[in-house]
C-alpha cells in the first residue's frame, strides 16, 4: 500500500472517528415534543413546591412558581474566586458565579453582549443544588436562610416531626463543603421516603459553547462514565435518528463523585461515602444570552441535564439523625488543579477532563503547552512550538517513510511484472511479492508507520484543545479566542474564518508536492486533489488552536519534503535478483 493510499486511509479513519462529534456539534437534534400524559406514564412528584403531575419518558418541566409561596430570599456570599447565591426556595445553592471568567468572550469588531455577565454554574436551573425532592419532603419549598461567618444554613420543619437542615461552608481553591441532615424530632419512628438530592443542571454558559460537551460525568471507583447529548439522542448505528431517551439511572452504591459540566467549567459533588444511585434527566432550560455573536447551533442550546443522587427509603427512630456530607468543586476544568484535588482525595477527579481514548497524549500535550507558557510564550506560540517539537521527534521516521515511498515507486515496474506473471495464482503471487520486498529491502508498511503513529497525537491534540480552559480568551494574531473559530466578520450571517482557508491552501500545496504513485487509480488521484477542500469544510468551525496546529503541521511537512527531495541520493537501486526487466520486455534475441 503506497503512502497516498495510507494517507487517504488515515484521513478516512479520522473523519469516521470525529464524524459524530462534528455532526452533533453543527446539527444537534431538535427537542422532541413532550408526549401527552396517559394513565400509565404519569406520577406525582414534588419539585420545589406542591405535588403536581409530570410525565415519565419526557423531559422534566421547569419548576413553576405558585402564589402561596413566600417571596424568594437570596443570600449572596463571595470570596476571591466564587460568588454563591443561596435561595430560600428549596434551601439550596441557586447558582455560583466564577469571578475570573466572563460568560462570553467578546469578538473584536462584532456585536458585544448587552451585559458583561460572569460564567455561572447551575444558572437558570429549575432546582437549586442540594434541593431535596421526594414525596412531601420539602412541603411548600420555603426554607429559612441564616449565615454564621462562612457557614450558611437552610432549615425547615416538616410534618410528623421531621426537620431538614442544610449547611454550606465556604472554602478556597473553588471548593466548598455541604451537608444535608434530616432529623426526627418526635418520639415516634418516622418513615423517610425515597429521596433525591439534586447535584445541579448542566447547561450551556454562552452561545458559542460546544453542545456535545454538556452533560454529566460520574465515577464508580474504577472508571468514569460520560452521559451527554448523544446518549439521550440514542442514534441508531451511531448516526441515524433513534428513539430519544429522557432518563438515565445507574449505580450500585458506587457513585464516588459526579460532575455537571459544559465545555470549560464543572460543578462536581463528592459525597463522603459513595452514593447509592445517580439519575440524570434531560430537561429544558432557557438558552444562554443570544445578544452577542453566536454559532449555527446557539438557538438550539436549550437542553439541560439535571443530575441527582438517589437514596432509598428508611425509617428514622425517635430523635435519630441521618446526614449526608459533600465536598463540592465549582470552577474551571483545569487539569493540574483537578489532578491535585483528585490525588489528595484519592478519587481521580481529573477524569472530569473527559479526554477520551487518547487521554495519555492529551495530558502530555496539555502539560507541555502549559510548561512552555510558563516560560513566557503566548499560547498561540506554544501550539506552534509543540507542533515543531512533534515534527522533529517524528522526523527520522517520516524521512525514512519518504525514502521508502520513493524506493517503492522505482520498483513499481518489477512489481507489476510479478502481478502479471502470477495473475492466475494469488498464493504464488503473494509469495513472490514478499520475496521481492525482502531481496530489495523494502516494506509496503514502511511508508504508513509514521502516519499511523501520528494519529494518536492528532486525536490527543484534538481532545486537549477541545476543552482546554487555558485557551479560552487567549489571543493570537487576529484570533480573539483560540478555543473558538477565528471569526473576524460575518457576511449575511456567515462567519469569515481566515485560518481554515490558510490551512486549506497549505494542504493543497502539500498535495501538489506529492507526485502520483505509478499505477494509482485515477479516482484516487482525484480524491487526493480535492482532499484540501474537504479539510477546509471539516475545520471551518473548529477551534483556532486546532486549525493553527494543522496549518503549521502542513507547512513543516512541505519543508520536510523539500529537504528530502533536495538531499535524495542519486545512486541506482540495487539490481533485481529474480525478475530483471529483460525477462518481461519485448526485445528479440540476436540471430
Amino acid at each position: 500500500m503506497d503512502r497516498k493510499s495510507i494517507t487517504i486511509l488515515a484521513v478516512a479513519i479520522g473523519v469516521y472517528l470525529l464524524l459524530n462529534v462534528v455532526v452533533d456539534h453543527y446539527f444537534p437534534a431538535k427537542p422532541a415534543p413532550i408526549p401527552p400524559p396517559t394513565a400509565t406514564n404519569t406520577e406525582v412528584a414534588v419539585i420545589n413546591g406542591p405535588a403536581r403531575v409530570v410525565t415519565k419518558g419526557s423531559p422534566a418541566p421547569a419548576a413553576s412558581q405558585t402564589t402561596n409561596l413566600a417571596p424568594e430570599q437570596i443570600l449572596t456570599v463571595s470570596n476571591a474566586d466564587l460568588i454563591w447565591h443561596f435561595t430560600s426556595r428549596g434551601g439550596g445553592l441557586k447558582e455560583v458565579d466564577l469571578v475570573h471568567y466572563p460568560s462570553v468572550i467578546p469578538h473584536p469588531g462584532l456585536p458585544r453582549p448587552d451585559t458583561n455577565t460572569l460564567a455561572s454554574l447551575n444558572h437558570k436551573a429549575p432546582l437549586p443544588v442540594l434541593a431535596l425532592t421526594g414525596y412531601g419532603l420539602e412541603g411548600d419549598g420555603d426554607f429559612e436562610l441564616t449565615r454564621d461567618g462562612d457557614i450558611i444554613r437552610a432549615e425547615k420543619n416538616l410534618a410528623e416531626g421531621l426537620r431538614v437542615v442544610k449547611e454550606f461552608e465556604i472554602g478556597t481553591n473553588y471548593l466548598f463543603k455541604a451537608s444535608v441532615r434530616v432529623e426526627n424530632t418526635s418520639s415516634q419512628p418516622v418513615r423517610l421516603p425515597d429521596r433525591d438530592l439534586i447535584v445541579g443542571t448542566a447547561a450551556a454558559i454562552g452561545p458559542l459553547d460546544d453542545p456535545t460537551t454538556i452533560g454529566t460525568i460520574w465515577y464508580n471507583g474504577v472508571k468514569s462514565q460520560s452521559i451527554q447529548q448523544k446518549w439521550f439522542a440514542n442514534p441508531t448505528f451511531g448516526c441515524f435518528p433513534g428513539t430519544p431517551r429522557w432518563h438515565y439511572e445507574e449505580g450500585t452504591s458506587n457513585v464516588v463523585w459526579t460532575s455537571i459540566q459544559n465545555q470549560f467549567f464543572a460543578l462536581a459533588a463528592m459525597p463522603s461515602n459513595p452514593a447509592p444511585q445517580i439519575a440524570i434527566d434531560k430537561i429544558y432550560v432557557p438558552p444562554p444570552d443570544l445578544t452577542g455573536p453566536t454559532n449555527s447551533t446557539s438557538a438550539f442550546l436549550t437542553n439541560g441535564y439535571q443530575t441527582s443522587l438517589n437514596y432509598a427509603a428508611t425509617v428514622l427512630a425517635p430523635h435519630q439523625k441521618l446526614e449526608v456530607a459533600f465536598l463540592f468543586y465549582a470552577g474551571p476544568k483545569e487539569y493540574k488543579r483537578l489532578s491535585e484535588i483528585g490525588q489528595a482525595m484519592g478519587n481521580n477527579l481529573d477524569l472530569i477532563m473527559d479526554f477520551g481514548v487518547w487521554g495519555f497524549f492529551s495530558k502530555l500535550l496539555l502539560l507541555s503547552m502549559n510548561g512552555l507558557h510558563a516560560l513566557g510564550l503566548a499560547y498561540g506560540l506554544t501550539i506552534i512550538a509543540i507542533t515543531v517539537i512533534i515534527k522533529v521527534v517524528f522526523w527520522p521516521l517520516t524521512n525514512a517513510s519518504t525514502k521508502s515511498q520513493k524506493r517503492m515507486q522505482a520498483l513499481q515496474p518489477q512489481l507489476k511484472a510479478i502481478n502479471e506473471k502470477y495473475k492466475d495464482d494469488a498464493g504464488k503471487r503473494n509469495e513472490k511479492t514478499m520475496e521481492f520486498y525482502k531481496q530489495n529491502k523494502v516494506s509496503p508498511l514502511g511508508s504508513c508507520l509514521p502516519t499511523l503513529l501520528q494519529l494518536p497525537v492528532f486525536f490527543g491534540f484534538y481532545g486537549m484543545l477541545r476543552g482546554a480552559i487555558e485557551l479560552r480568551g487567549a489571543h493570537f494574531l487576529w484570533a480573539f479566542d483560540l478555543s473558538q473559530a477565528d471569526t473576524i466578520a460575518t457576511i449575511a450571517g456567515f462567519p469569515v474564518n481566515p485560518l481554515p482557508l490558510i490551512m486549506g491552501a497549505t494542504q493543497l500545496w502539500m498535495s501538489h508536492m506529492m507526485p502520483p504513485t505509478p499505477g494509482m487509480d485515477p479516482s484516487q488521484q482525484k480524491l487526493m486533489r480535492w482532499m484540501p477542500l474537504m479539510m477546509i469544510a471539516f475545520f471551518y468551525r473548529m477551534s483556532a488552536g486546532l486549525t493553527l496546529y494543522w496549518t503549521v503541521q502542513n507547512l513543516l511537512s512541505v519543508v520536510q519534503m523539500k529537504l528530502t527531495n533536495a538531499n535524495a541520493p542519486t545512486v541506482p537501486l540495487p539490481g533485481i535478483v529474480e525478475y530483471p526487466a529483460k525477462q518481461v520486455g519485448t526485445s528479440k534475441k540476436k540471430k
